[in-house]
């Protein structure tokens, strides 16, 4: 921060206190591991200490401290943590989770809502505790989903705890639970238990866990992961990078370990990113763990650091390599450096990662430079360094951040430039203030500071003005960022900018942007010297934006308007004035002081003359200004320039005031209210501008204002600014209130009464919404009364009798909508007067005004410790005030509503008019604002809301007291229900109540206070009479219902604070919306003081929402609890819509309401069901299962049963509208159904550590009487733990018996009934009847197994997946060992799992283990594919060979032979009829795993001996399926039969297992051999592939052999039959992967026959052989540690390079090439017909383009400048086949995509420079440009000086070539390269690039007259001559070089300073040469021309008149040429 001069000390301090500032949002993502603690002074309570509180930084904001009342102590707060800790304890202990410790939890954090802390111990066994709870086995996952949610809150503030000194986390039972997701071969069945987990929240949980695991532990994961890694099946790399990054620690290690280092396994991160080039996601992960790493070790001091962070240079430009590339700039002609079939390998490792909208990867990228920023970089000589490096990114692609160059680059960019600026502030900030202990020599310094603001600037200044709205926000914010860094290098081009703008010179959305730069720059530009004197200018400019035209501007321009008033006083300076008491009225008036008033004429004299001075200077010197005020101005200049600049304050005010009635007069009709249109946005607007507006003005200036506001509320009415307005006159009344009062009220007052009794209004009775003309003025002036009169404090009283009297006169003589108006005044009044709310608007304290204001408070910050807040608290005169209106206003409404409903009403009840109704509601709605209006003096706890008495009403009404409220059950549940244990009566008890002191403004038992709480008795009974009479009498009379309802809903909520009204979200909302632009990263709550002050007014009512808890249920509530429910089920949709809403909201505040509610519910349900209403059926099933009843209907098993009955009567409803309801709850349903958690498993020890100390301080403290505590000691606790257990065991043991009875009641339907209603019973009867004890019960297993040959097919498909469901259950079982604690730990115990030790220390190891899959004979398995690729293991599983030992248990046993007992002949016969049925939908047509698992499922029991069929029966069947196989229908079934076969061969016994082979391969044979055809082959694919995928190939041995066989025959013509054959083979290959190793034959075979003549059999060849190819790589090492010292011994730091070509490899490729050179030499020119050379090269690029887009394309590398990049430039020559022209430039293309590493790419680059001069095809040296341009980009941070010169100098060279075509692409070339190469290697270029091609032009001049010889266009006959055209050339190429300097610069403005002498040289000296040359010349000028029109103002300031008058000659000729 800038701070001018030293004598500012009071705004020094002032910027000091920043140490306490400070937003609460740290992002995780960006503050550095843990910081020391430092206690900072001057806090808000130093009494508490620091290290006991659980955070190391202070709180900034002292929150009890501003509270208008006495609060709670310390020791209470700590008592009731205690308390509540306890409970939790015995909640987990007796294993009542749900709700038991879901309530505690909920309790605490509502505690930590309160800004309460914990302490450190307190924090850290809690922490311990959900974490352990949220991945606790056996928990249902709902709720351990909100265990996880609170711990990630208890560790979501870096604050608060220090990883590894405080907590440390065990990674590993996180890992276990990952592993289920993403390592599925690691348990053998796939587990139905925890695939219920989230994998989202799994992720989340590891980005808060991953902080507290200790780096020690990086060894330990790293032996974990690594192993599983293996590119031959590749979703396990990407899993294993998943997991390391979200596990893997990256806090500073200890210093002594040097294997904990990032260095030590840096290396092998980068090889592994090496091993999967091309991919995306992988570039993401990687920069997202580098980044954490750079982050996390900045501040430890023994991580070596250097220009390049913690990295080394060689890791650091290929970081931005892919940096680069991750950006995806679209280059030349270049396809996307990205390969999606790479990404699409990922598989389930897609579940790892993180969420892109939160964690984007700019923000990634942006981190991982910032932290690796120092002033280190500053000194390295190489330019290599990471500022260095940003630079060059940021040159390189600054083109794209231009407005008219946009594309789907514009928002990544810039957000990733928000990011950058946005860590940047956040460093700097922490660093200075000391919160980020960073090392001396890389603390950042203003150096580095002021490179980084200039890289940024120019990209910035485009990017405000960008196309996208979201790309515009982002540069606002940037801007903001690195106004608030540099000040003066960023204000002066943005006023530059901005001026012309704002002054409409420049088009509109310019101005937009231009204003709201200002608005985010006000605060920077107010504070900063010399350009605050703009201000009050910018402020005038900125009112023509106040539009009714342009609402978009008008939002910007007041958002503007309220920025600067936010900042500084608006207060004339001139007159230096203070403050007097004055006896007048008490207040405060302006005195001038003894000095003599400055003279008049001064005014803003001096400021206009200097501004004026500056917005010249601006014009002049164009958009690279700098101006340094700091310099220019002495500081009493800048001080009298700044007070005269605030003489034209009145003005302003004057004409802003006219502005907003204008716009107010304009606004067009607002159609319907919250509809989010602009003209709304207006009217919300404006209260927020005129805030601070008001609240900085001067008292003079406020009387202006108040003159100009009553002038306009009294002399117009403009309906449709009603809101506005009333909300203008609500800020001013609040400012001043009495001032205001008293200037305001009298007038609407009479007019009120004036339009009343003169013109009638409001007099009849209105329909529709439609407000009559005659009522207009009537509401106006109401609505502007109401509002003056609320939240204005006590000054209301001084008219109290008026307002009194009106109300009353309005009640008696309105009717019609006037009417609600009036009662919504009542209802503002009565609030006004009875709640506790802050009333101090002012900017600065009252010391500060007492002072007078001066120039140093601008913009000043309020330390937000030291505010005194002024709030308004009810005096016992206005509650008096306010009880006698609201029982004259109340009390009438009840004598109106008693008499209407009493029968001897005035009005009638004739069903005719609407009068009577009218009446009514209009009362109802008068009865609900006055309850709402008096909600703060309810208490909940009043006998006569609760009929309850309580423990302990000591203190203020029982207030800060604990209260036990042991509520005995509703009487409705008698005992005999608590016995049978169905209600879970922990849910209906009320908890505890924990209260705090919210200052109640009444005395309990006095007599406002009785007559309040009387009110709202009568209140309710009346209520309750108008319900009964209107069910009567009026059943259909909805306004009536809605607005009765609508006042339960108040009468329900409002208690304490108006809930109804949503106060609250209504708050928070607001504050944060107008917090928003004064937040910065990095600092604490620098707001300007309304803002803090409306902070603590918003925690007062967040501590009233608090206390408001649910209630206990007096008579009365139960009463209207009822009604509502009646109601919820009314015939009439609106009726039934609004008293559900109502009943929604009144269950949440009264506890034990369900179980009140439900029964009458039910019983609405069933009677519907028997008359079939459907509107009362709808609202029944939607009241019970769409709301907060669904829960509790389903866990108290008194109602479930009956609702599952009446559900599935319901779904046999035939209205579409009910068949939707049923669908979409029919989820809620099936939730009853599941089995309760049985067991947790939870570790005891944590449980235990949270119990809290015992203190005995605290009971003297707050004396014994007042200590209720559950337990004293953890004995104690413990002592009442195993009663409850054994009482939620029992309740669950009644239930489960229940469900058992329920399900077979239920099945008896099923057999029965109509398919639909089956289907939904059967579901029901499923789910009540799979429990892992039993299975499933005979009966069901009866049902499923005949199910599966039901006729319909919807029912088919149910029971199939509940037949797997029952199978695998049984196999999982007898897998646990039958026990379910296994079961849940998901220990499985395979007994034909073996476990194989490795020789891996054995050199030939590797080589045996995969000769051994050569072969059919093998002692065990090896399925998995990843042990021994990366690293080996000392051993690995294996599965054993021969049948399978698994044994089955009895209960097994019995459901299998159950199962078995169905399935004969019939049965298979009939299910493989259904398997060759044409599908329903084209989709389905497809192998169906289903099928065959079922198939395969009969096959293991006919194998046990269990079924009827027997071996014959399937073989008989089988063939009969696949008939004489002419349909494809059969050859599905016969595939899915055939999969289901000989995959479940493999279990059986060796005889049966030959057999079966012995039967199906024949067939399989014979079909693949002849059978397949295009329309069949998907079928059998699949089988190949669900045969042999993920298994060891030994397997299907003959299978694989017999593919693996496959020969070309040449002389066949069936192309089909050939290449069908070789795709089975692509998919073995593929499946199997390195374990395949019959490859040479068929390899050997492939290549000698590449020639093949068939397009088809090519294609499948070359495929086959890049993945035969791609599988051979592996890297077996030993171990990890050997693999960790090889990449660190490698050359360089990144790591060995994978994918080196072998010797037979390269032998392959070398005699590949040559063959083609020799075919191609044989080729006769010319020729049409297919020659081996196209053929053969089709197949090689097949080949080459499927390796170079996977992850092993860096294989072909060396290969490139050889044979590779000839032979492509030679096929792309061949014009007679298009087709390989195509393909060889599609893969010609990929070339520079391709990763290099730093050896590599130069021989590329020399081959590419040589064809480019060498080659004699012209076309070969156009299509090389392509690759030279994108290399160079991709490449930019990789390539040396040298290389990029080389490259640069060939395409300049290139300018020459003969061939015109050559010359375009090369002049396009260098333009680009130009464009994008580093500044300082640019402006070289560039120099010597204009040197070169200026001597060309002046040294080759046209000769004189003009020979016959050079005219192009046919003046004469003579032929060209040799030297002509040489010149021409030459000429040519230079024009083309020149241009291409001025093309590469297309939007910088003003253009460079070298540009207009280069444009000169073209005009004067080219442009008129004849043909090309001139063309070309005229092109490029008017090219310019065109891409500057926006700017061309400022730009041509840049040419000199001549230049200027020699270009526009070149365009006028060509106008006329």
């Amino acid at each position: 921060m800038a701070i001018d001069g030293p004598h500012h000390d009071r705004i020094s301090d002032l910027l000091h206190t920043q140490t306490n500032g400070g937003s609460h949002d740290d992002s995780r993502a960006t503050s550095p591991g843990g910081l020391g603690t430092r206690s900072i002074a001057g806090d808000a309570d130093d009494a508490t200490d620091v290290s006991r509180l659980g955070r190391t930084r202070p709180r900034v904001f002292p929150y009890a401290k501003y509270l208008p009342y006495e609060t709670e102590s310390q020791e209470q707060k700590e008592a009731d943590l205690d308390e509540m800790i306890k409970h939790l304890y015995i909640a987990v202990a007796s294993s009542d989770f749900m709700p038991g410790a879901v309530h505690w939890t909920k309790e605490i954090r509502g505690w930590m809502s309160l800004k309460f802390d914990l302490t450190k111990k307190q924090r850290i066994s809690l922490v311990k505790l959900y974490y352990k709870l949220s991945l606790a086995p056996g928990l249902e996952y709902s709720v351990a989903e909100r265990f996880a949610s609170m711990f990630m809150v208890l560790t979501k503030r870096k604050h608060y705890l220090r990883p590894g000194k405080d907590l440390t986390l065990d990674w590993r039972p996180l890992y276990k639970e990952l592993k289920v997701f993403v390592l599925p071969s690691e348990s053998s069945t796939q587990n139905t238990y925890s695939s219920k987990r989230n994998i989202r929240t799994l992720a989340k949980l590891c980005t808060f866990a991953q902080l507290f695991f200790d780096p020690k532990e990086i060894p330990a994961m790293l032996e974990e992961f690594l192993p599983y890694y293996s590119m031959s099946f590749s979703e396990q790399a990407f899993v294993v990078l998943g997991l390391l990054n979200l596990m893997l620690p990256t806090a500073p290690p200890p210093e002594d370990d040097e294997k904990l280092q990032p260095q030590y396994f840096l290396p092998t991160f980068f090889h592994l990113w090496s091993t999967i080039n091309r991919s995306m996601m992988v570039d993401m992960k990687m920069l997202d763990i580098f980044s954490r790493q750079a982050r996390d070790c900045l501040v430890a001091e023994h991580v070596p650091f250097s220009a390049t962070g913690i990295f080394t240079e060689e890791q650091s430009s290929l970081i931005f390599t892919a940096v680069l590339r991750l950006l995806e700039i679209p280059v030349g002609q270049a396809t996307t450096p990205y390969s999606a079939t790479v990404d699409v390998g990922a598989g389930s490792a897609i579940l790892l990662d993180r969420d892109a909208r939160k964690h984007p990867v700019s923000h990634s990228i942006a981190r991982w430079i910032i932290m690796s920023l120092s002033p280190q970089c500053l000194s390295a000589s190489n330019n290599r360094s990471t500022l260095h490096q940003l630079e060059g990114l940021i040159q390189g692609v600054e083109t794209f951040f231009h407005p008219s160059n946009s594309g789907g680059w514009t928002k990544p960019l810039a957000q990733l430039v928000y990011y950058l600026a946005d860590f940047f502030v956040m460093r700097w900030n922490r660093e200075q203030t000391g919160e980020y202990d960073v090392p001396a020599d890389r603390k950042l310094n203003d150096e580095v500071k002021k490179r980084f603001v200039l890289c940024l600037r120019d990209v910035v200044f485009m990017g405000i003005y960008a196309k996208s709205g979201t790309a515009m926000n982002y540069s606002l914010s940037t801007l903001q960022s690195l106004a608030y860094l540099e000040p003066n290098l960023i204000l002066p081009g943005a006023l530059q900018r901005i001026y012309p703008a704002m002054q409409g010179l420049v088009e509109v959305h310019r101005t937009i942007s231009s204003i709201r730069a200002l608005q985010m720059l006000s605060k920077i530009i107010a504070r900063t010297k010399g350009y605050r004197c703009h201000l009050t200018t910018l402020l005038g400019l900125a009112l023509p934006g106040i539009d009714a035209n342009d609402l978009d501007k008008t939002m910007h321009s007041l958002a503007f308007v309220q920025a600067v008033c936010y900042n500084i006083p608006l207060v004339d300076l001139t007159k230096v004035s203070k403050r007097e008491h004055s006896d007048l009225n008490g207040d405060f008036e302006m005195v001038e002081a003894s000095s003599p008033p400055v003279t008049e004429s001064a005014g803003t004299g001096l400021a206009v003359e200097w501004i004026t001075g500056q917005v010249t200077r601006f014009e002049q010197e164009g958009p690279a200004i700098e101006v340094d005020y700091m310099t220019e101005l002495s500081e009493e200049d800048e001080e009298a320039i700044l007070k005269s600049s605030t003489a034209g304050f009145a003005e302003f005010i004057i004409s802003f005031m006219g502005r907003v009635f204008t716009l107010l007069q304009n606004l067009p009709d607002a159609a319907r209210v919250k509809s989010g249109s602009p003209e709304e946005n207006v009217v919300n607007t404006l209260p927020a501008t005129f805030s601070p507006l008001l609240a900085s003005l001067s008292p003079e200036l406020y009387d202006l204002a108040l003159e100009q506001v009553a002038k306009f509320a009294s002399n117009h009415v403009v309906h449709q600014a009603r809101d506005a307005m009333a909300f203008i006159c609500n800020t001013l009344v609040k400012i001043w209130p009495k001032k205001a009062l008293h200037r305001l009220l009298p007038d609407l007052i009479s007019s009120i009464r004036t339009e009343i009794s003169e013109n009638g209004a409001g007099s009849t009775r209105t329909t529709g919404s439609e407000i009559l003309p005659r009522d207009r003025a009537l509401v106006w002036h109401v609505s502007l009364l109401s509002m003056c009169v609320v939240h204005v404090g006590k000054d209301v009283l001084d008219f109290k009798e008026e307002l009194f009297d009106l109300a009353n006169f309005m009640q008696d003589t309105c009717k019609g909508i006037p009417l609600v108006h009036v009662s919504n005044f009542v209802h503002h009044l009565l609030l006004n007067l009875t709640v506790t709310y802050t009333i101090d608007y002012s900017l600065f304290n009252k010391g500060d005004l007492d002072r007078g204001l001066s120039a140093v408070n601008w913009s000043a910050t309020t330390d937000p410790g030291s505010l005194e807040v002024l709030w308004h608290v009810p005096t016992q005169e206005e509650l008096e005030y306010a009880v006698r209106v609201a029982e004259a206003q109340g009390g009438r409404a009840l004598k109106a509503l008693k008499q209407l409903i009493s029968g001897d009403a005035k009005i009638a009840r004739d069903g005719v008019g609407k009068d009577w109704s009218d009446e009514v509601s209009r009362n109802l709605v008068l009865l609900r604002l006055v309850i709402s209006g008096l909600c703060r003096l309810f208490r909940s706890d009043d006998g006569t809301v609760t009929p309850y008495t309580f423990l302990d009403t000591a203190g203020e009404g029982g207030e800060g007291s604990p209260k036990e409220l042991e509520v005995d059950v509703p009487s409705d549940e008698d005992d005999s229900d608590e016995a049978t244990g169905f209600s879970n009566s922990e849910d209906e008890k009320v908890k505890r109540a924990f209260q705090y002191p919210t200052g109640y403004p009444l005395e309990v038992g006095s007599a406002p206070y009785d007559a309040v709480h009387e009110l709202r008795k009568t209140a309710g009974e009346t209520l309750h009479a108008v319900h009964e009479f209107l069910v009567k009498h009026q059943e259909d009379d909805v306004p009536c219902f809605n607005a009765l309802y609508t006042a339960y809903r108040s009468w329900f909520v409002d208690i304490g604070i108006e809930r109804s009204a949503h106060v609250l979200d209504r708050l928070t909302r607001l504050l944060s919306a107008d917090i928003h632009p004064f937040k910065f990263s990095g600092t604490r709550k620098q707001y300007p003081r309304p803002l803090l002050v409306r902070r603590a007014n918003l925690y007062h009512f967040q501590r009233l929402r608090f206390n408001e808890h649910p209630r206990a249920a007096s008579d009365l509530d139960k009463i209207l609890l009822l009604d509502l429910a009646a109601s919820s089920t009314s015939i009439y949709t609106d009726i039934r819509r609004t008293a559900q809403s109502a009943g929604e909201q009144a269950v949440k505040s009264i506890v034990g309401s369900k179980p009140l509610i439900i029964p009458p519910l039910l019983n609405a349900l069933e009677d519907a069901l028997k008359k079939n209403e459907h509107p009362r059926i709808k609202g029944a099933v939607f009241s019970l299962l769409f709301g907060s009843l669904a829960k509790s209907v389903g866990r108290n098993w008194k109602f479930a049963p009956r609702m599952i009955r009446l559900f599935i009567r319901v779904s046999e409803a035939d209205r579409p509208s009910i068949q939707k309801l049923v669908a979409s709850s029919s989820f809620t349903i099936q939730d009853f159904t599941k089995a309760m958690d049985r067991m947790v498993i939870l570790d005891q020890e944590v449980l235990r550590g949270i119990w809290p100390e015992l203190d005995d301080g605290v009971e003297e403290v707050l004396g014994v009487g007042r200590m209720k505590t559950v337990a004293r000691t953890i004995e104690e606790a413990d002592s009442g733990v195993p009663a409850k257990k054994e009482r939620i065991r029992k309740r669950r043991v009644v239930v489960e018996q229940a469900k058992k009875e329920l399900a077979r009641e239920l099945l008896k339907e099923v057999q029965t009934s109509h398919w639909k209603k089956a289907s939904r019973t059967a579901v029901m009867v499923i789910g009540l009847d799979y429990r892992f004890e039993t299975v499933a019960s005979d009966g069901v297993v009866e049902l499923i197994t005949r199910g599966i040959i039901d006729t319909h097919p919807a029912l088919r498909a149910l029971y199939s997946t509940s037949l797997n469901a029952v199978f695998s259950l049984a196999q999982t079982r007898a897998l646990v060992q039958h026990r379910y604690e296994n079961y849940l730990l998901d220990a499985q115990f395979d007994p034909d799992e073996v476990t194989i030790p490795t020789e891996r220390e054995d050199e030939g190891w590797t080589q045996r283990y995969l000769d051994a899959f050569a072969k059919p004979e093998t002692e065990a398995y090896i399925d998995n594919d990843y042990p021994g690729w990366l690293v080996w293991k000392d051993t690995m599983k294996g599965a054993q060979t021969g049948p399978t030992n698994l044994v089955y248990d009895e209960v097994e046993m019995n459901v299998r032979r159950k199962m078995g007992s169905f399935i004969d002949r019939h049965w298979l016969s009939t299910y493989f009829g259904y398997m060759k049925q044409e599908p329903r939908d084209q989709h389905a047509d497809r192998f169906r795993i289903s099928s065959s698992m079922i198939v395969a499922y009969a096959l293991d029991l006919m194998a046990a001996g269990l079924t009827v069929a027997k071996w014959q029966d399937f073989k008989d069947l089988t063939l009969a399926v696949h008939g004489d196989g002419s349909d494809k229908h059969q050859h599905r079934a016969m595939a899915e039969i055939m999969g289901a076969m000989l995959s479940s061969a493999e279990d059986f016994e060796q005889g049966f297992r030959e057999e079966i082979w012995g039967f199906a391969f024949p067939i399989l044979r014979r079909i693949m051999g002849d059978g397949l055809t295009p329309e069949n082959i998907g079928y059998w694919s699949t089988l190949v592939t669900l045969v042999v995928g993920g298994k060891d190939p030994r397997r299907a041995w003959p299978l694989v052999d017999w593919l693996a066989g496959f020969r070309l025959d040449m002389q066949s013509h069936a192309a089909f039959k050939e290449s069908s054959k070789i795709q089975l083979l692509h998919l073995v290959i593929g499946a199997v992967g390195w374990h395949f190793q019959l490859e040479k034959p068929v390899v050997k075979d492939f290549l000698e026959h590449i020639d093949h003549p068939y397009k088809g059999v090519r294609e499948v060849m070359g495929t086959m052989l890049a993945t035969t190819f791609k599988t051979r790589w592996h890297e077996s090492y030993k171990d990890v540690p050997t693999l960790l010292q090889a990449q660190r011994d490698a050359q360089g730091s990144v790591g060995t390079r994978p994918y080196v070509p072998t010797e037979e490899y390269t032998e392959i490729m070398t005699d590949v090439f040559e063959r083609l050179e020799k075919w191609r030499l044989e080729r006769p020119a010319g020729i049409q017909t297919p020659t081996p050379y196209t053929q053969a090269s089709k197949t090689v690029l097949l080949w080459l383009d499927t390796t170079l887009s996977s992850y092993d394309c860096t294989v072909l590398v060396p290969f490139f400048p050889g044979s590779l990049m000839t032979q492509l430039l030679h096929m792309m020559d061949i014009k007679e086949d298009p087709e390989l022209q195509a393909l060889a430039y599609h893969v010609f293309r990929h070339l520079p995509n391709i990763p290099h590493n730093t050896t590599e790419d130069e021989a590329f680059i020399k081959a590419l420079i040589k064809i480019g001069k060498e080659s004699t095809s012209w076309h070969q040296r156009l299509r090389v440009l392509i690759n030279i341009q994108v290399i160079y980009f991709r490449h930019l941070f990789l390539l040396s000086a040298e290389q990029a010169q080389g490259l640069l100098r060939c395409v300049r060279d290139m300018l020459h070539d003969v061939q015109l075509e050559v010359r375009l692409g090369a002049a396009a070339t260098l333009s680009g390269m130009v464009r994008c190469s580093p500044l300082e290697f640019r402006t070289k270029s560039v120099e010597e690039l204009k040197k070169h091609f200026t001597n060309l032009l002046v040294k080759n001049p046209l000769p004189k007259k003009a020979r016959a010889g050079v005219a192009k266009d046919g003046s004469g006959t003579a032929t060209p001559t040799p030297e002509g055209n040489k010149l021409v050339l030459t000429r040519h190429a230079a024009v083309l070089g020149l241009g291409a300097l001025v093309q590469a610069f297309p939007y910088t403005s003003p253009p460079p300073a070298w540009l207009p002498g280069v444009l000169a040289t073209l005009a004067g000296k080219a442009a008129s040469d004849p043909g090309t040359v001139g063309k070309s010349v005229k092109s490029i000028l008017s090219d310019f021309k065109k891409t500057r029109q926006d700017t061309w103002h400022v730009d041509m300031k840049v040419f000199t008149t001549e230049q200027l008058e020699d270009l526009e000659g070149v365009l006028w000729k060509s106008y006329f040429a």
